[in-house]
């Protein structure tokens, strides 16, 4: 909300600081262990209810606030006897649509919310084109909303954009920025891969390497490996 962290049950502004790997978080927000879908909707709600909503020309119920919802998933397997652990992270983000002062009419703290939110969304925009150009500086500390959001924009990602645009041809200019947006976001290229724990990704390199071992000392020998023997 006007470019400060706020968590769900607190509305002290939160310090968003950076990790060893480059990674944005912040260390204050409160998190909740869940097991069902029911636990899971119950704290989403509680975050909607305490977004901020105002009525402006355009929108009766407007947000004046983007809303970041992250979700960090764990999967433990059982393989050969051996546990693996593989963890996700997902972050659902709400954003509120850019303003123009000429058509909401705006004043006071609604005007400001706007130019708040107008300025963490040219930042956003500014992070995409650098990431779609291949730039090598990404300005990911021009905001909040970009720091939050850089794991999810970036690296071993995939990232879905839904836009809303309105059928009024009142609102075409509106319409075609918010296309133009949602096309630059989907032109972000990125290799997803397996986040699995330090220990079992490197057990999993290992073994992989000895499979490359193997085939080589197979080469030499003239013996036949398992895969082709299947092929033959």
């Amino acid at each position: 909300y006007q470019r400060r962290v706020h968590g769900v049950d607190t509305q002290v502004t939160l310090t968003i600081r950076e990790d060893q790997n480059k990674n944005f978080y912040v260390p204050d927000l409160s998190q909740q262990e869940v097991r069902r879908e029911d636990e899971l909707y119950v704290h989403m709600e509680e975050g909607t209810a305490r977004r901020i909503v105002e009525g402006t020309d355009l929108n009766a119920a407007s947000s004046r606030s983007h809303s970041v919802f992250t979700l960090f998933m764990e999967s433990t397997t059982q393989d050969e006897g051996s546990a693996k652990v593989m963890t996700s992270k997902l972050n659902l983000v709400d954003l509120a649509g850019s303003e123009r002062q000429a058509k909401t009419n705006t004043t006071g703290d609604r005007l400001k919310e706007g130019a708040a939110i107008n300025l963490s969304l040219t930042a956003l925009g500014g992070v995409i084109d650098s990431i779609v150009k291949g730039k090598g500086h990404v300005p990911f500390r021009s905001s909040p909303l970009t720091m939050l959001l850089k794991d999810s924009l970036g690296g071993g990602s995939k990232t879905c954009m839904f836009a809303n645009i309105r059928p009024s041809d009142q609102d075409i200019s509106e319409t075609i920025s918010t296309l133009r947006f949602a096309d630059r976001a989907k032109q972000i290229k990125n290799k997803p891969k397996v986040q699995m724990d330090p220990k079992d990704a490197k057990i999993a390199e290992l073994l992989e390497l000895v499979e490359e071992l193997k085939a080589k000392l197979r080469k030499f020998t003239g013996e036949v490996g398992p895969e082709e023997e299947k092929t033959t």
